[in-house]
């Protein structure tokens, strides 16, 4: 059994107060079931229906699940139990999906990072999580991770996804036999968490004072999703590429894969965001929804401007965040695209806002949209803590049913990120229109962390 393995989050994890987690129940928002039971719930609904595409790799969701199943049975036999953290380093690719799903299966608590992350945030992340394994591909980009994998966590579980498997690490794609009879299934079912325990570990942007880790809930990552996904109109027939890194949480929760999934859609994967790669993937599967960064947005549209003739008639969607648009290059997604555009405001910590599809331009093209939930609260102060006016620029403090109360093991940090009350401070500076819509300026912000530091020579903590 791997050294860490029996440390429980909950010690660590800064709760929800009662009487405010009671109201969440009592508005509907939380519904006090696990993340991988939601999924499992989804895949039995439409078991014969393709909802996974990577390359040659179709699964249904049945085999999907299966695989999962199949994966979190030999997972605990390796030695991963219910709460044990599960660092998930891998590009994106069908494996990256099932392995995750494997986790919330089993109750292990999958911690997603990307492949590029270097050797010193790797081990801060592990040591962090305290994690009982690790999964990596063999050699990626002429790198090994395999070796790596080994050297950062020497007594724990290293997962390979590969052809050439170290002595002493275990094969990844090994466990994925989808040969469990059914009562394996049901027992599953019958050990699933409550939606009260950390379903994942999300990590924050900033490396001040070392990594970050975000515990989110069955029920408040749920929640997040399911609502975002009615808002992005998700349903059986959506095809959602994903083209950025699956380890970040604007393509798996916003409502990303994961939203593809709880709403029995279909999920295709692609293997570069390069226009020239992804966009035939957007005509031969008839996608229908994807998400991107303004700079991939730019880059397609140009490569559209030279090579017309691709079919993106089946796309209803696209999604932009992470980074302020141009209103420019906004107003030309429809002409080019044939879509309608989606701004997107995200932090890993909760807080998503998105514009409606049904949005006026006005509102589309110039701002980031609006909270997803009426539970979310916002305030904006000033430098000194006080509400600004209607209209003015400040500070973004948010609190709600989706939004973590501390992250986890980090009470030093949690004093200077979270206010009393359990408001979070993102550090963005941004106005609200009369509307509710949030304008995030990075002229008015670095005016406004100008003035903070020449009068009280203090520092907000970066952006998440």
């Amino acid at each position: 059994m791997p050294a860490s393995a029996g440390r429980s989050t909950g010690t660590g994890v800064v709760r929800w107060p009662r009487s405010v987690a009671d109201r969440y129940f009592a508005e509907g928002c939380w519904e006090g079931r696990s993340l991988g039971t939601q999924l499992t719930a989804a895949a039995r609904k439409y078991p014969d229906e393709v909802c996974l595409v990577d390359g040659e790799t179709r699964l249904t969701f049945g085999e999907l699940l299966a695989k999962a199943d199949g994966a979190a049975i030999r997972m605990s036999a390796a030695g991963i139990g219910a709460d044990d953290r599960v660092v998930i380093r891998l590009p994106n690719c069908w494996e990256f999906v099932v392995t995750t799903v494997a986790c919330l299966r089993l109750g292990a608590v999958p911690v997603w990072t990307v492949p590029r992350l270097g050797e010193h945030e790797l081990r801060g992340i592990l040591a962090k999580a305290e994690a009982s394994a690790i999964v990596v591909p063999d050699v990626h980009k002429g790198f090994d991770h395999q070796a790596l994998a080994r050297e950062v966590l020497p007594d724990g579980l290293v997962f390979v996804m590969g052809e050439d498997v170290h002595p002493g690490n275990i094969d990844l794609r090994a466990l994925f036999v989808a040969d469990e009879p059914a009562e394996v299934s049901r027992a599953l079912d019958v050990a699933a968490p409550n939606g009260d325990a950390v379903a994942t570990f999300l990590l924050s942007g900033g490396t001040i004072g070392g990594p970050k880790l975000i515990p989110r809930s069955g029920n408040d990552l749920s929640y997040m999703i399911k609502t975002a996904s009615e808002i992005c109109r998700f349903g059986p027939g959506t095809s959602y590429l994903a083209v950025l890194p699956l380890g970040q949480g604007f393509a798996g929760t916003g409502p990303g894969f994961l939203g593809a999934l709880l709403s029995g859609g279909r999920v295709v994967i692609a293997p570069s965001s390069a226009p020239h790669q992804a966009l035939p993937l957007i005509e031969r599967e008839r996608i229908t929804a994807t998400s991107a960064v303004p700079a991939i947005l730019r880059r397609w549209i140009e490569y559209l401007d030279s090579e017309p003739g691709i079919d993106l008639s089946t796309l209803e969607m696209i999604q932009i965040g992470s980074a302020e648009l141009d209103p420019s290059l906004a107003a030309r997604v429809r002409p080019k695209l044939g879509c309608t555009l989606q701004q997107v405001f995200e932090v890993g910590e909760g807080l998503l806002c998105l514009t409606r599809l049904d949005d006026p331009d006005e509102l589309t093209l110039h701002t980031r949209g609006k909270p997803i939930s009426p539970h979310d609260e916002l305030r904006l102060v000033d430098d000194e803590g006080s509400p600004v006016a209607p209209g003015e620029p400040g500070i973004l403090l948010v609190r709600g049913p989706y939004t973590a109360r501390g992250y986890y093991r980090s009470p030093e940090l949690n004093a200077r990120s979270f206010a009393d009350g359990g408001w979070y401070d993102t550090g963005e500076v941004v106005r609200l229109t009369p509307e509710g819509y949030l304008v995030v300026s990075e002229r008015e912000k670095k005016a406004l962390r100008a003035n903070i530091a020449s009068h009280l020579e203090v520092r907000l903590p970066d952006a998440a």
